[in-house]
């Protein structure tokens, strides 16, 4: 699932990332690993502030609940590009946003879709918190 996650980031790295002058060409792997590494993170980190509901709610309905999240996933990557990477604060964050939301909207297609079962999201947050408990019953009862 998350070679699938790395992929998924890489597939829409072209522009932000490959593409990007900033970005040395030694570093483009590193680099959509970080990005990958920064949604697993916080998505993450809203099960364990207890936030389940609200993630449900995004996979479901990305328009209203897009902001916060997007936001939490694009400052953590900007923040890796910086500390980690040398990029300038505006430049991290530029790159983090022309590369995080159209990765999180596609996260969210593959959640949906029949065909891609290891992104379904009760199997894919279950991945997130090690499989140490299974979701499905919890997140298909907080389906609305």
């Amino acid at each position: 699932m998350f070679e699938k996650l790395f992929l998924l980031v890489k597939n829409n790295a072209g522009k932000a990332v490959i593409d990007n002058p900033e970005i040395p060409e030694k570093y483009r792997e590193a680099i959509i690993n970080e990005a990958s590494s920064s949604i697993i993170e916080v998505l993450k980190g809203q099960m364990e502030s207890g936030k389940l509901k609200d993630l449900v709610k995004y996979f479901q309905y990305p328009d209203i609940y897009k902001n916060p999240l997007v936001t939490s996933v694009v400052n953590k990557f900007a923040n890796k590009l910086n500390k980690f990477y040398g990029m300038s604060p505006a430049s991290a964050l530029n790159t983090a946003n022309s590369l995080m939301p159209p990765v999180m909207l596609e996260l969210i297609k593959q959640s949906k879709s029949e065909q891609n079962k290891e992104f379904a999201l009760s199997s894919f947050l279950s991945k997130i918190n090690g499989n140490r408990v299974d979701l499905t019953r919890l997140v298909d009862g907080l389906m609305i």
